[in-house]
């Protein structure tokens, strides 16, 4: 099996919720990411765009974004990009 190359958005629970605090802890939980980039959405609110590499399995995919979920300071993780490594 391959690699998959993975882009997530990434929300915070609310505008106050400290993103660099937040990206070290993703960085700490998350193995393989290679990116996080601020989006700016509205009223204060910023996501994050986060890129990592998981590998090509069954349940790969669910499985990333559960674990960004249980990451606190995250209200929901969602891919957004999704691409095979050759």
């Amino acid at each position: 099996m391959g690699s998959v190359a993975v882009i997530l958005k990434v929300m915070p629970e609310s505008a106050d919720v400290d993103l660099e605090g937040l990206k070290m802890a993703i960085r700490e939980k998350i193995p393989g990411v290679s990116d996080i980039r601020d989006e700016p959405i509205g009223f204060g609110l910023v996501a994050l765009k986060v890129a990592t590499v998981i590998q090509d399995e069954e349940g790969a995919t669910e499985g990333i974004e559960s674990q960004f979920n249980d990451i606190p300071g995250i209200d929901r993780a969602e891919i957004v990009d999704l691409s095979r490594m050759i």
